[in-house]
């Protein structure tokens, strides 16, 4: 693999001097394409008729960084830049610049005014705007792509290559540019599809789930309402909870204080809301750090689901300990409450129900089940 490796970036940097210094023709493709093959990137395509059966716009489900150069190995076609600083990288990569930075209503003008000169290339847009693995599902389809012109065609990409995940979860594009060059071979399976043109009166919006629906089924995955938003928000809290310190309870002294963790600054103005959901938790789960909780409950502004959290494990934390003396004695309500959860989940014995220890394990993981309900009844309350 390494020396695969090593091998394959000088060849392509061969590659990307051929691709310069010729214009886009039918026979740079064709050079291209076979240069690219020895570096492991093979490219094959389905029904190669419909290809660009009357249409400017090319809809494409996102895979790869490489997705738009794979494309452009078969057919002459651009694809806009919306992120990224303009510059050498953003040509380099096969990006065209539009000089746009402003909103999308912006950018789709530019659009409609590229599209309506009949020399430009057609254009290959990926409304995921974001890029998955192409085995479970797509992401929900932006609306605005389908605002430029009235008729598109979709375009199916499927990748599979051995040993080594496709689109992993936040690597950049440099990363699965080497994982391609270490890797033996990286297929490309391109799929044409029919032209989709807008019926009558039909939204922007119920056009993009119409071609999902369409490429999904064409790609054996599920049409999902999951945004790029929706990505990135849960990608943003995968990374937030693996920063969060965590040690076993039975490893813990007493007095062991837990880290503040850096979104929560010590001496931060704080929500009062978050504040007030904060010691509700507090009641029922009072051994655990009130900053875990209030971390949690940032991320998800849910009392019921931040103790679901911390219940299952999903939020590690460093336990708390208090003695039974120093707990304030409960209000008339807090005392009912108390006495009710007690009632469902101790045994008729003097001891408190967590000194309890049953023999079975199916006693245990009762036990365990009938405090959570009971916790989950009070923090309703």
């Amino acid at each position: 693999g390494l020396c695969l490796l090593v091998l394959r970036v000088f060849i392509g940097v061969h590659v990307f001097l051929v691709s310069c210094a010729l214009p886009d023709s039918v026979l740079r493709r064709f050079i291209v394409r076979v240069m690219c093959s020895v570096l492991g990137l093979l490219v094959r395509q389905s029904d190669p008729r419909l290809r660009g059966a009357g249409a400017r716009v090319f809809i494409a489900n996102h895979v790869t960084p490489f997705d738009h150069n794979v494309v452009s190995l078969l057919t002459s076609c651009n694809t806009p830049a919306l992120s990224g600083a303009p510059g050498f990288i953003c040509w380099s990569r096969g990006f065209m610049e539009l000089g746009v930075t402003g909103s999308r209503a912006e950018l789709v003008d530019s659009l409609r005014e590229y599209s309506a000169h009949e020399g430009n290339p057609p254009l290959l847009l990926f409304p995921e705007e974001a890029a998955t693995n192409g085995r479970a599902g797509l992401l929900r389809f932006s609306s605005w792509p389908f605002s430029i012109l009235d008729v598109v065609q979709p375009v199916a990409l499927q990748v599979r290559r051995p040993l080594v995940a496709v689109s992993v979860a936040d690597s950049s594009w440099i990363a699965e540019l080497l994982w391609t060059f270490f890797v033996p071979f990286t297929v490309y399976q391109v799929r044409w599809m029919p032209s989709v043109p807008r019926q009558a009166d039909e939204r922007s919006e119920d056009f993009a789930l119409r071609v999902q629906e369409l490429l999904a089924m064409e790609l054996g995955v599920v049409s999902t309402r999951i945004t790029a938003a929706d990505r990135t928000e849960h990608m943003k809290r995968l990374r937030h909870t693996s920063r969060l310190p965590f040690a076993p309870a039975s490893s813990q002294r007493p007095a062991a204080r837990p880290r503040v963790p850096p979104s929560l600054p010590g001496g931060a103005p704080e929500d009062v809301r978050v504040v007030a959901m904060a010691q509700q938790v507090k009641e029922v789960l009072p051994h655990v750090p009130l900053e875990v909780i209030r971390t949690d409950l940032v991320q998800t502004n849910c009392v019921d689901t931040t103790i679901a959290n911390l219940l299952e494990g999903r939020v590690p934390f460093f336990p708390e300990s208090k003695e039974a003396g120093d707990l304030p004695a409960p209000s008339t309500s807090q005392a009912a409450a108390a006495s009710g959860i007690q009632g469902s989940v101790a045994a008729p014995s003097s001891k408190p129900a967590t000194k309890q220890f049953a023999k079975s394990p199916v006693e245990r993981h009762l036990s365990l089940q009938e405090r959570k309900r009971a916790l989950y009844d009070y923090a309703r309350r």
